[in-house]
């Protein structure tokens, strides 16, 4: 079934990224279609000004190295997976904390893919934005 191999794909990606914090992105990297369109609540905001909308893969790697030169990941925990078609939402809690003001974020956490043929075409990442752009001051 389609919807449990997405959902196997996501798990053992999730379990990947917590285990190896937020230097595993290129396994996040392997699993992205080339035109993968990756949004954040955040969109772009000043203060996390690395959320602007990706449309390819290289923008998504982009992503993630400002992430990681801004944020450490000290837990990052997805517990439950819905799946319908292509789509999987992805919901549990993260806690980063920033470098440059030691602020720490812990937050609920829901991502949004799109998937087809086995490769992540759309994400929308979810999160509490204020807390997180609050802990950049």
């Amino acid at each position: 079934m389609r919807e449990d191999n997405n959902v196997a794909v996501l798990k053992k990606a999730y379990a990947h990224w917590s285990e190896n914090k937020e230097t595993a992105f290129q396994n996040w990297m392997d699993l992205l279609a080339d035109n993968v369109r990756f949004r954040s609540l955040a969109d772009g905001h000043e203060a996390m000004a690395f959320t602007r909308t990706c449309n390819c893969k290289n923008d998504v790697l982009r992503y993630f190295e400002e992430l990681a030169s801004e944020w450490d990941m000290v837990d990052f925990q997805m517990d439950e997976f819905v799946a319908q078609g292509d789509r999987v939402v992805a919901i549990g809690n993260c806690h980063w904390r920033h470098m440059k003001t030691g602020k720490d974020v812990l937050t609920p956490k829901v991502d949004i893919f799109t998937m087809q043929d086995g490769k992540i075409v759309d994400i929308f990442e979810l999160y509490d934005t204020h807390k997180a752009i609050t802990a950049t001051r």
